[in-house]
Order: C-alpha cells, then structure tokens, then sequence
C-alpha cells in the first residue's frame, strides 16, 4: 500500500516544470488540458462491527488503489479514447505526486507538469464497503503564489500550439490565475472548454464552451421556473461573457446543449443503470472534445458525450471508457 499522506516539506524551493512524453505517443496532440491534478485513493474493505470507543463502523481494511482524479483524469479519459494530449497541472514531490505521475504515463499522455517540494499533492481518499462510500477525507492546501504563476506561464506557452483547451477547475487554486489564460487563448487558433466549479462564471469570460451540471448552473443564475426561463438566463449570461456554448449536464435527465446562435439540442441519458458519478464530468469533457478534435460536429460530438457519460457512470470509481465500449472504434 503506498497511499501518501505527506505533509508538505517546506518553502523556498523553486518550482520546475516536468516535462515527460508517454512512450508511444503518436502525433503532437491538438487537446491541452490545465486544471486541478489529483490523486484519488480507494480504501476498501468490510464493515462488521461498531466502534466501541464511538458509534461509528470499523473498516477491516482489504484493498487499496490509486486512480488519476481532476484534470489528470480528464488526461487519462482521452488517452482511453485513443487521442493524444498534453496536461499541465501542480504536484508536490511527495508520493502521492509519483504515484499520480505513473498512473499518467500512458501512450498519448505528455505530461508538463509543476513539480514542487513546496506543493501537497491534491487527494481524495474514500473509505469503502461494498462499493458504498463510508468516508471522504480531503488533502489539501492552497498552492504557493510561484507554483501558480509558473503554472500560468507554462499552459500560456503550450496554449498556442494545441487547437484544444480544456480547463478542469475543481477549485483547489491552481487555476486562479485562468482568466490570463483564457485571454491568451482568444488571441490563438485554440478553443477554450470548461470545467466550471465556480459560483462567480466571470472568470471564465470568453471561453468557447461551459459545462457545468445542474447544481454548478443554479449557483450561477438562481433557480428557474421552466425550461424558458432557463434558456432565458443561459442567454443573458452567455451575452455577457461572450461564451457561445453552454453544455447542461442534467444526471438522469440527460444534457442540453445552449448556443448563442440559437441552437438547443436536448440529448437523453442512454445510462441503463448509474453506479458511481465520481468522475463522469471528467468522461464528458474528454469525449466532447476528443470527437471535436477528430473532425465532428458539435451536436455529434455532444452525442458521442452522453454516450459516454452513460458507460463511466455504470462503473465503480473514477474510471474511463474507450472507443470499443462506446461502439465506435474504428
């Protein structure tokens, strides 16, 4: 078992990119993602008994895995999807880094990472029985202010040589700085899709595309009252940060995908039976954009999303689909 739990190891060293290709990795990838890597660990076992010290269940722990979470499994869903990307993120050098760097090195992966002593590497660390969750503990800290702005100069610098930007803000500071980045973008042939977690969407003016589910939305522009109201307020906002599509994820009522050109396309679950949510944003943003980048239109591209959206919820844990589940491998 190997799960980190490290502290972080002080202040003061420089931070510096990592820069590592995935043996095998064939073209020069058109995707660029940026965003929140982290590290998601699985501890299962049984449950039998209460504590006698607190009325709480005793865990007998029997397995333990690791799984690439946030932006780093956005990375993993596309190499799934057999197209090749470029991640750039913050990691610590701790273990859970190194750990999180070998479940990356996959073909198509190019990992341009920030490595630092002064970063805890981001976690998720369920305790589980019976594929129920018992417990989530969070490890995490706000990243260094020269970890941030090397970040932020790095995904600029790759920005101009992808056609594709994802940004997977899960909220844990790498992105602060993501306006910069977004501008940067209006300036290149690239176009920027986001991941929002943000209840504030201004930080993300001028991106091509949003994705954000249902809760994400209502943070954004209230409740609505019906479908027209809602269209009405994605309108607006759209309007006002220059954002032409706005894709809904809806759980078991689907996705809708909003254009600023007047397109409304509603696309129902094809989900037979949902498992586990934990990471289908991740799938959703892959396959979008792995469809976009190989040529497809929108509205396909949003189709080949749901369809994969309704095989990764089905699975346990953050996970991934490939183009033969999907029945659409070449």
């Amino acid at each position: 078992m190997s799960a980190s739990f490290d502290s972080p190891l002080g202040v003061g060293a420089p931070p510096r990119p990592e820069r590592r290709a995935a043996p095998g990795a064939g073209k020069p990838p058109s995707v660029l993602i940026a965003g929140d890597c982290m590290l998601d660990v699985y501890l299962e076992g049984a449950v039998d008994r209460i504590s006698p010290e607190a009325p709480v269940p005793v865990l007998h722990l029997k397995k333990q895995s690791q799984r690439a979470g946030g932006a780093a499994n956005v990375a993993l869903n596309l190499s799934a999807l057999d197209c090749p990307c470029t991640l750039t993120g913050l990691i610590g050098d701790d273990s859970a880094g190194h750990c999180l760097t070998g479940l990356l090195d996959r073909p198509g992966i190019h990992q341009q990472l920030v490595r630092s002593p002064d970063l805890s590497t981001t976690q998720k660390i369920r305790l589980v029985s019976q594929r129920q969750q018992l417990l989530r503990m969070d490890v995490e800290e706000p990243p260094p202010e020269p970890c941030i702005q090397s970040l932020n100069a790095l995904a600029r610098d790759l920005a101009h040589r992808h056609r594709w930007v994802l940004v997977s803000d899960y909220g844990k500071g790498a992105l602060r700085d993501v306006r910069d980045l977004i501008d940067a973008c209006r300036h290149q042939p690239c176009r920027v899709l986001v991941d929002p977690k943000r209840k504030n969407l201004e930080a993300y003016t001028g991106a091509w595309l949003l994705k954000p589910n249902l809760q994400e939305m209502r943070a954004a522009v209230g409740d609505w009252n019906d479908e027209k109201d809602l269209c009405e307020r994605l309108a607006r906002l759209q309007r006002s940060l220059e954002i032409d599509h706005i894709l809904l994820t809806r759980g078991e009522a689907g996705m809708t995908l909003f254009s600023r050109e007047g397109l409304c396309l509603h696309v129902p679950t094809e989900a037979r039976e949902v498992y586990d949510v934990s990471g289908a944003g991740d799938t959703v943003l892959a396959a979008l954009t792995c469809f976009l980048a190989r040529g497809d239109p929108l509205e396909d591209a949003v189709r080949a999303a749901n369809r994969a959206a309704g095989l990764v919820v089905g699975k346990f844990g953050t996970a991934s689909v490939t183009l033969e589940e999907m029945g659409m491998a070449a």
